[in-house]
């Protein structure tokens, strides 16, 4: 019987994933056979240098990219050989997404813009839904602004926004692509602590790609990329190791990067293996290339 991605304890996974730009001479490899697993009801980072393959990874996992080749799954369902139809609804209505712009819809309100996924699947929330939703609203500090339109907004509250309408459909994962990327500090780390609270106290998962060591110190775990392969693997990290890692990364090629950090060695025939002692990043799951 196959293990499941379920079985596993994850919320996504991928299998040998590669990913090439281009042909011939011109040939680009974003990705090199990454095998990871996020975990369910956890705040996951991806860290990595520019042309890590990080959010090449983030795409293809979250059914916005194809990989050239591979498996994916959002939780026991293969996202892989999907239709472009069936893509569209399991993200609708499974995935939820933070990007760095906030992509509200300026002619909707702020209460339009949090229904948004609703209206598109074409239903009404559930009385269970509408509880939740407003749960939300209120956690996150919009109550006062729920007639207000995006251009009303600071910065901050429209990411909130945006937080919100992620996270109302009660979605399996989030994936937040450089969410603080245009916020100031201050509210850079209010919208973190939001992320962070939402999996810690909801079980929210989440996957975040960031280039930002502080906001990654946020997560229960950080992965860590270097030419389109994972080279680390480790359990909540302060700021200042995280740089250190990054530095790392940079400065050898993914083999080499993996080789030189026990705690984020590779085995050859499972994939990466965590030797972590947090309880947050303990067992990097190894069943991910079954």
């Amino acid at each position: 019987m196959d293990i499941t991605t379920t079985d596993l304890g994850l919320a996504a996974r991928v299998q040998q994933l590669t990913k090439q730009y281009g042909g011939g001479e011109n040939t680009v490899r974003a990705l090199d056979g990454v095998s990871v697993g996020i975990r369910r009801g956890q705040f996951t980072a991806i860290m990595g240098p520019s042309g890590s393959g990080k959010s090449t990874l983030m795409h293809i996992m979250a059914g916005l990219d194809a990989p050239t080749s591979g498996r994916v799954w959002i939780g026991d369902s293969e996202v892989t050989g999907m239709r472009d139809e069936q893509l569209t609804l399991l993200r609708r209505r499974r995935v939820g997404f933070v990007f760095q712009a906030f992509n509200l819809v300026p002619t909707l309100d702020v209460q339009a813009n949090i229904l948004l996924p609703f209206d598109l699947d074409g239903r009404t929330p559930t009385p269970a839904e509408r509880s939740r939703i407003d749960g939300l609203i209120e956690t996150l500090g919009l109550t006062a602004r729920l007639r207000h339109r995006p251009h009303q907004l600071s910065g901050g509250q429209q990411q909130r926004v945006a937080i919100a309408r992620a996270l109302a459909t009660a979605p399996d994962l989030l994936f937040a692509d450089e969410p603080t990327g245009n916020l100031d500090s201050r509210t850079g780390r209010e919208v973190l602590a939001l992320l962070a609270a939402a999996s810690r106290e909801h079980g929210q998962s989440i996957a975040m790609v960031t280039h930002d060591p502080f906001a990654a110190s946020y997560a229960d775990r950080v992965l860590f990329l270097g030419d389109g392969r994972l080279v680390a693997d480790k359990p909540r990290q302060t700021p200042e190791q995280i740089s250190a890692h990054m530095l790392t990364a940079e400065g050898a090629d993914g083999r080499g990067a993996a080789r030189a950090d026990g705690a984020g060695r590779v085995d050859p025939a499972r994939g990466p293996v965590d030797t972590g002692t947090h309880p947050a990043g303990r067992g990097l799951v190894e069943e991910v290339g079954r």
